[in-house]
């Protein structure tokens, strides 16, 4: 199952969807979006996302009201409840992690050695983050972006949502408490007339030159 849309007007051609059409998506190109999405970045390889998928109007509805009642929760034909697990940090994790990288002749034992401590070390100073729900938060909204990219490749449109209420998600979910809802992600057709592309400001106004504030020139 090949993409029929390349990669750089996969890009270009994605936008945030409103309205869906109530077409399904046939169940094999989803899986291959989320078995592609699953190869975003993750640091330590932990991978600490974790997704629901929606795809009973039951459960869209339950969701819905969890929501602000947006239309798109149970126009969508899929949605996905995009979450990040805190107990990546566990050691039985770590140690599945690690045999996994074993299966796959990456790690060795000095490696595996080298990833234990590194792994204690960022959680336990924590440099670039206040704490673990940012990291992991940040680590799932990696494979969400690598979802929505992946998705419009093969066709399928997508609209990321923030605009919920967590605790009542996780409740109505059963999701437990150490891990967090990122965000919504509805996934099907657009209807028509698609939204405008809104434009993006230039990669000199955003993009600097070895400091911030500094003009940047390709």
């Amino acid at each position: 199952m090949e993409p029929s849309i390349n990669l750089r007007h996969a890009i270009e051609q994605r936008r945030a969807v409103r309205s869906f059409e109530p077409t399904l998506i046939p169940s094999v190109i989803l899986s291959e979006i989320l078995r592609l999405g699953m190869r975003s970045p993750s640091g330590f390889n932990l991978q600490p996302w974790r997704f629901i998928i929606l795809r009973n109007l039951d459960s869209k509805e339950k969701l819905q009201a969890c929501a602000f009642n947006q239309r798109q929760v149970t126009e969508a034909p899929v949605v996905l409840i995009c979450c990040s697990d805190r107990r990546v940090t566990e050691p039985d994790y770590i140690e599945s992690v690690i045999q996994l990288g074993r299966d796959q002749d990456a790690i060795n034992d000095t490696y595996a050695d080298h990833i234990r401590t590194a792994i204690s070390n960022t959680f336990e100073k924590h440099p670039s983050f206040e704490g673990i729900e940012a990291w992991t938060n940040r680590q799932a909204m990696l494979a969400v972006a690598h979802i929505m990219i992946v998705a419009q490749a093969y066709g399928v449109d997508s609209c990321p949502m923030e605009g919920f209420i967590a605790s009542q998600v996780k409740a109505e979910f059963n999701i437990p408490e150490e891990v967090d809802v990122c965000c919504l992600l509805a996934l099907g057709y657009a209807a028509k007339p698609f939204k405008k592309y809104g434009g993006r400001f230039s990669v000199e106004q955003v993009c600097y030159a070895e400091s911030y504030g500094e003009d940047w020139k390709s």
